[in-house]
């Protein structure tokens, strides 16, 4: 989450601390159809001037969409203006300290269990094909945002870059990068040997696609952070 998205978050979180925002919020997400103001504001028992500003701070934090439609039967000249009427909209908040991506995690499992149902292949398998996958595309990133004729120094640099915004928190320790978060947390309190195995693969699918940049991946388990660190060779092992 870049610095942007997590303010943007926390902008859309705080708007639902006032408490009568957060009721109008939970009030229209609960509705089967879209809520005009006086709907609202007789539901809470609020003053319409009241609704209609929450309403509309909601809706400017992308929290609820607006929409027009005359609610009367009448047509044509004296049938009055539409009503603006408001909806949940589809953004999704979620912010956790330390950064967390279940949602990653519940990709590369969803893809390893789509491959074992689909053609036989041993979940075990699976899951590190899929997780090779993931890395790989981290790894990618990594190699793009290097630019052209990048030196093995630059490509650490990116590949920490790419690392920090799937939450992995790198942390550079002599020749080795610390990973101080894992973004699996939970799942690797509970299932270890999965996990940190699945950690393991995409890490080293990350180094292996970034290339000459002297990283390797390897097991390292100590507590409140990644299992895994990466191991770095300085440019001038690598005669760069």
């Amino acid at each position: 989450m870049t610095p942007g998205d997590f303010a943007e978050q926390l902008a859309g979180i705080a708007a639902l601390g006032d408490p009568i925002r957060r009721n109008l919020y939970l009030y229209v997400s609960a509705q089967p159809a879209p809520v005009s103001r006086d709907q609202a504001s007789d539901a809470l028992g609020l003053a319409r001037h009241t609704a209609k500003f929450h309403l509309e701070k909601l809706a400017e934090e992308g929290l609820l969409d607006t929409s027009f439609k005359r609610l009367s039967e009448r047509r044509g000249p004296g049938a009055g203006r539409p009503t603006k009427l408001y909806t949940r909209s589809s953004r999704q908040l979620s912010v956790t300290l330390p950064e967390r991506r279940y949602d990653v995690a519940g990709q590369v499992l969803a893809s390893a269990i789509d491959r074992a149902t689909t053609d036989g292949t041993a979940v075990t398998d699976a899951v590190t094909a899929a997780a090779a996958h993931w890395g790989r595309t981290i790894g990618d990133l990594a190699r793009a945002t290097a630019g052209s004729r990048p030196s093995p120094e630059r490509l650490i640099d990116s590949t920490s870059e790419a690392l920090a915004d799937y939450g992995y928190e790198p942390q550079r320790a002599g020749d080795t990068i610390v990973l101080g978060n894992c973004p699996f947390d939970t799942l690797a309190r509970e299932h270890p040997q999965l996990v940190c195995g699945m950690n393991l693969t995409i890490m080293a699918a990350v180094t292996d696609r970034v290339g000459t940049s002297g990283l390797t991946a390897r097991l390292d388990p100590a507590p409140d952070r990644c299992c895994v660190v990466l191991d770095t060779c300085t440019a001038s092992a690598l005669g760069g």
